[in-house]
């Protein structure tokens, strides 16, 4: 297989962490303000700074308030309309659903009209390795489209890698489960990502809902639901980095 060299653009931090899905931009402003965002191991304080992904180290510190350091990780079911913000004028946030993790972050956010699987932490060590600059934590998604699947073509073109306008996607594994439904397992989070690879191949997708993030599953969860992870899952969590470096199978 020949070799393939990626060309990154120098984009700004916020713009970075948004398509990331670390954060909004207007979070991630307010990140950089706090002095939260580090780059190659400095703190970045100011707004225009710009980062290229292919190179530069970009991480977010979470400080975990109050008197204690204890450490919380937890899996909601994100029903549809509810966005994966702090910001309250972006509409009812994830906070509004459950003030009782207010003091916890989002990992790895989910648009507003996706569903499933939304990991809060203030576990800086889980945070980086769901969405880090050397990230490889799988995360699997359940897609109904309205037109009906050509299996061949949205298999071939998943693991080969769509073109889109912010570079090829890397290689996606795809299991068709019938006419109007698949299952996808992505290694990147790029904004819209699915939805952008279905629209290429002339699919509208009606439905996105998350039911894995590495190790660990949304199960029968139901929608509003949340429960806290075990110490097995915290565990893999953390060592997901060195794992699924051969590929991805069903």
């Amino acid at each position: 297989m020949a070799e393939i060299n990626v060309i990154y653009k120098s984009i700004r931090i916020q713009k970075y962490l948004s398509d990331q899905g670390v954060c909004s931009r207007r979070e991630a402003e307010d990140f950089i303000r706090r002095g939260l965002v580090v780059v190659n191991g400095k703190v970045v304080k100011e707004m225009g700074v710009k980062i290229n992904p292919g190179t530069d180290k970009v991480e977010v510190v979470i400080k975990s308030a109050g008197k204690e350091n204890k450490k919380e990780s937890v899996i909601i079911y994100k029903p549809r309309g509810i966005v994966s913000s702090r910001i309250p004028s972006e509409g009812k946030t994830i906070y509004d659903l459950f003030p009782q993790f207010s003091k916890l972050n989002i990992v790895g956010r989910l648009d507003k009209e996706s569903e499933g699987l939304l990991l809060l932490s203030n576990d800086g060590v889980i945070a980086r390795a769901a969405t880090g600059d050397d990230h490889i934590m799988e995360k699997e998604y359940e897609v109904a489209v309205r037109e009906k699947i050509n299996a061949s073509q949205i298999i071939r073109s998943f693991e080969k890698g769509i073109e889109l306008e912010d570079g090829k996607t890397l290689p996606a594994a795809v299991k068709v489960l019938n006419s109007h439904t698949f299952r996808v397992v992505l290694k990147e989070g790029r904004k819209h990502q699915i939805r952008r690879m279905c629209e290429y191949i002339h699919l509208t997708v009606v439905k996105l809902k998350r039911v894995r993030m590495g190790d660990v599953l949304l199960g029968n969860l139901g929608v509003g639901g949340h429960r806290f992870l075990t110490n097995q899952e915290v565990q893999k969590l953390r060592e997901s980095r060195a794992k699924n470096k051969s590929g991805v199978i069903f």
